[in-house]
Parts: structure tokens; sequence; C-alpha cells
């Protein structure tokens, strides 16, 4: 346990020094002057931008080296200050406060949703293999995953929204309004969920303990409880390390669609202004985001089987 716990604190550090690297380097090359964009975004389309910029550039050490630049955006990393935003002028922790809410309830109910629908699914084709509820639901597996996150949005939002008007196609603050959101990140975890179980579910059925199980009289209830269920967990939670992400990946495309003040539309926008500040702060909560879960994911599948096993 110390060691699993150990790795995973490394793997943050790890995380914090390449998510501040990347954000320098990928901000910097992109076209344009990021001066002229920051100056935009700060004062507006009718200032004078030109004599703003060099305010900028002047004030955001932008005239320095980039290696310079590079030092001191690391050293502010080390030393746990991300800093404030170059456009709102806001400490980044402050808005990472309130946009990180938003994004794990999103994320979170995603996360429950595609458990309450593709596990179940995937114990009864295991199950039954080769009947209707398995060919049925490899097809739909097959179709939800191939969609991309936002196309899958707006089918949503085309039917739930336009026609049928059960749920509004944007908004954040009610639970209507996180409906549509979270079903479109949980419909595509739960495509894969729902095969993974399905096959860890086929390689339970087969073993000879569930076979002995059988032959002493237990119910058909309490086997698939007591050793399928359980025994076929395991892969399934250990899955949900990858599909986190997908999670977080999709949250940027989702919360941008839908309207979420969360931490994927504020990287989105912290891009297209040129923020680095914002950028670094924004990735470097989703990267940790991932390292969380992933933490989380090793203690369970600890918990689960607790046999000695190598990190």
């Amino acid at each position: 346990m110390k060691r699993l716990v150990l790795a995973r604190l490394l793997q943050a550090g790890l995380v914090v020094l390449v998510v501040g690297i990347l954000c320098f380097v990928l901000v910097r090359a992109l076209p344009g002057d990021p001066a002229m964009r920051i100056a935009a975004g700060r004062y507006g389309p009718d200032a004078n931008i030109t004599e703003a910029a060099e305010q900028v550039r002047r004030e955001l050490g932008l005239d320095q080296p980039l290696v310079v630049q590079l030092g001191a955006s690391l050293g502010q990393l080390a030393r746990l200050d991300l800093g404030h935003s170059v456009v709102t002028g806001l400490p980044i922790t402050k808005e990472l406060r309130i946009q990180l809410g938003a994004t794990l309830w999103l994320s979170g109910s995603a996360l429950v949703l595609s458990l309450l629908l593709g596990p179940p699914i995937g114990l009864l084709a295991g199950l039954k293999r080769g009947g209707w509820v398995d060919n049925a639901s490899l097809g739909g597996a097959i179709v939800l995953r191939s969609l991309p996150p936002f196309v899958l949005g707006l089918l949503l939002i085309l039917i739930f929204a336009m026609l049928l008007g059960l749920f509004p196609p944007a908004g954040y603050g009610t639970w209507r309004d996180l409906a549509l959101p979270a079903l479109t990140l949980a419909l595509g975890l739960a495509a894969v969920s729902s095969r993974v179980a399905r096959d860890a579910v086929a390689a339970v059925v087969r073993t000879p303990y569930l076979a002995f199980a059988r032959l002493k009289g237990l119910p058909e209830p309490v086997v698939v409880r007591r050793h399928v269920v359980r025994n076929a967990a395991i892969p399934v939670v250990s899955y949900l390390a990858l599909q986190a992400i997908y999670l977080i990946e999709g949250v940027v495309v989702v919360e941008t669609l839908f309207g979420i003040p969360g931490i994927g539309h504020a990287l989105v926008h912290a891009v297209i202004a040129r923020d680095v500040p914002m950028v670094q702060g924004t990735a470097l909560a989703m990267g940790l985001l991932f390292v969380v879960i992933a933490a989380a994911v090793d203690l369970t599948c600890h918990w689960l089987d607790p046999r000695p096993k190598r990190i």
C-alpha cells in the first residue's frame, strides 16, 4: 500500500513538471503575437492594441529570452504558485476552485451513470453469451464508441431538447441542465465498460470454482452475487483508469458544447486568449484529476483482491 501511494505521488510530481513545460512550449508555438492576443482579451478591441501589447510584453516579461521565461514559469510551479490570469487578473487558484466544482459534478455524474448502465448490461451479456442481449450490446457499444463526444452530444440535444423538450440544450445550475452532458459522457464510457464486464463475466463462468459452487447446490443468484460479480469486478474497475482518459478528454468538448463553466470550458478560452498561467492551471488540474482517479482505482482493486502484487 505504501509503495502504491508513493508511486502515485511521484506520478503527480511528474505531471506537474511535464504539464508546465508542455503548456509553455505549445502556447508559445501558436501563430501570432501572444502579447497582441492578451491585450485584445484584456482591454477589448477598441483599445490601442499596439501600445497595450507593448505594455503587456513588458509587464509579463515576454520580451525576455524563452529560457528565462520558462525558468520563471517552472519556478512558480515549484513554489506551488499558479499565478494570476493575464486577462482577468484574478488568482488562478480562485478561478479553479469555482471551475473544478462544475467539472467534478459533471465527471462524477457521468462516471456513476456509466457504472449503472455498462456493467449490468455486460453481466447479462456474459451470462448469456451469444444471446440477443450480447449481440445487441455489442452493436450498441460499437456505435456509441465510434461517435465523437460532440456528435453524440448534438444528437442528444436534437432528440431530448429540440424534439421532445425534456431537457434544456445548455446551461448549468440544476440537475436537468446536467442530464444531457452527463449522459453524453456516460454513454461512451458505458459502451466500453459493458464489453469489459461481458468478457470478464464470460471468463469467470468458465472457471472450475464456479462449476463447483453450482455443484454444491447454491442458488443461481447467490452464485452470481458471491462468485461472478466480485471476480468480474476486478478488470472492470481496473479499466476505469483508462476510461478516465476518455472522461477528462471529453470534459473539454462537452463543457464547451453545453456551456458548463468548468475546467474544460476555461481551458479552451485560455488557449484562445493566450492566457498561459490559466492554461497551465487548468491542464494541471485535469492531469492531477487523472492521477487521483488512477489512485482510487488502485485502492479499489487492492480492496477487491488484497493478494500481494508488484506495482
